[in-house]
């Protein structure tokens, strides 16, 4: 037998399945069982007509460029609309300074291959997204984690440790952040210290990474479009490299996303995209096109921050009903999120197994953070369950809990 460990990379050796990915795994074993793990959009909000519709003309052969190679930078009325919508979240931008990806995800990718050297720093939020740590981590980049406030990452704590780091000779590229509804947290940055994290940014010459995929799910009852700024709306230096997508608003299947980032950067992002995929799906992208052309996407926003806010309500009724005082957390106000600590007793990890024999699963906290925090914390996605699942699926979480409060118990017995 060949042992091919003996063949990788040390990039590699360091990668780690996606705890979320890891669920979804566990998931497809057991149709019965009620998911809070991975934060899918709703099924029943996507434009399936509208899709039909578009599909259908586009398919019809007449241009063959539909089904053909594009250039790496994406479809050129495409790019033009992306630059419409960054205009909208009061941002400028020109087309040397866009580029669409395969997703967020490959964003994320080129963001950490491009600006990132093996031992770089990368200060992250506690807790802070799956998906960017994988990303970071699979450069060999080293992820130092800066705790959070009610609204958003503690500043003092970000110069402390920034300063820290820099007298013990690190090097501090980049502070990654979630600033509308983060995955996991839910939490929303406030106006102010966006602010402030750019000043900080300009005077510690720090790049920001601004991930941004939740900006239009933010709920009526509790939050405006002003709430929801760009940090990069307020960048006059080029300081921000702003991600964003139209995978939670149209459809995740689609697979397309951006970067807009300071052109320089933007060029070499296109370099290193050439080398992972030439280019993002033609099709997808038409499609994504022609939903934006024909006012789909717009007619779509209301109506997924109504059904998201009701499935957020309908998970808190259910939480607060199940738990009482026993399960905490900071109210969501958009995005698919809920971010609950349990008593301090539980591991969130170890209770997976009994969660499944009981027919619902969640996401461990620990997978978010980097310091090795989080054990007895949950992240609950309210975004793809029904309002019936979502209530049976939190009766099932609450007995779950009670079983392993009592296993614990008599364990200490």
């Amino acid at each position: 037998m060949i042992n091919y460990d003996d063949f990788l990379s040390h990039s590699a050796e360091q990668m780690k399945e996606s705890a979320i990915r890891r669920m979804g795994t566990v998931l497809a074993q057991s149709r019965n069982t009620i998911s809070f793990a991975p934060g899918y959009p709703a099924p029943d909000t996507f434009a399936w007509n509208d899709f039909t519709e578009i599909t259908r003309d586009l398919l019809t052969g007449v241009d063959g460029s539909v089904l053909q190679y594009g250039p790496t930078r994406g479809y050129k009325p495409l790019l033009e609309e992306i630059a419409g919508i960054m205009t909208s979240r009061g941002v400028t931008s020109t087309p040397d300074q866009l580029l669409i990806t395969t997703g967020s995800q490959q964003g994320l990718d080129l963001v950490a291959r491009v600006l990132l050297d093996p031992g770089d720093v990368v200060l992250v939020e506690l807790p802070t997204y799956t998906g960017a740590i994988t990303a970071f981590r699979n450069v060999q980049a080293s992820m130092v984690g800066v705790p959070q406030e009610g609204d958003g990452v503690d500043l003092a704590a970000l110069e402390d440790t920034c300063a820290r780091l820099l007298r013990e000779g690190r090097r501090v590229r980049v502070l990654y952040v979630v600033p509308n509804f983060q995955n996991p947290t839910g939490l929303l940055i406030g106006l102010e210290k966006r602010q402030r994290l750019l000043a900080w940014a300009e005077r510690r010459n720090v790049l920001i990474v601004e991930d941004d995929p939740y900006r239009e799910l933010y709920f009526e009852d509790s939050t405006t479009e002003a709430d929801v700024r760009p940090i990069k709306a307020d960048d006059a230096s080029g300081r921000v490299v702003y991600l964003s997508s139209f995978s939670k608003t149209l459809a995740p299947g689609y697979r397309v996303a951006w970067i807009d980032a300071p052109a320089p950067l933007a060029a070499k992002f296109e370099m290193a995209k050439q080398a992972e995929d030439l280019c993002t799906g033609a099709l997808d992208q038409r499609v994504v096109y022609e939903a934006c052309r024909r006012g789909v996407l717009q007619r779509q926003l209301p109506l997924l921050r109504r059904h998201y806010q009701q499935k957020r309500d309908v998970m808190v009724e259910a939480l607060t009903r199940e738990f009482k005082d026993d399960l905490s957390w900071p109210s969501p106000r958009g995005g698919f999120f809920l971010w609950a600590t349990l008593p301090p007793q539980i591991d969130s990890d170890v209770m997976i197994a009994r969660a499944v024999e009981n027919g619902v699963i969640y996401v461990a906290g620990e997978a978010f953070f980097v310091n090795g925090a989080g054990r007895n914390i949950i992240r609950l996605a309210f975004s793809a369950p029904s309002h019936d699942r979502i209530r049976e699926g939190v009766t099932r979480l609450g007995e779950t809990v009670r079983q392993e409060l009592a296993a614990i118990e008599a364990v200490a017995r």
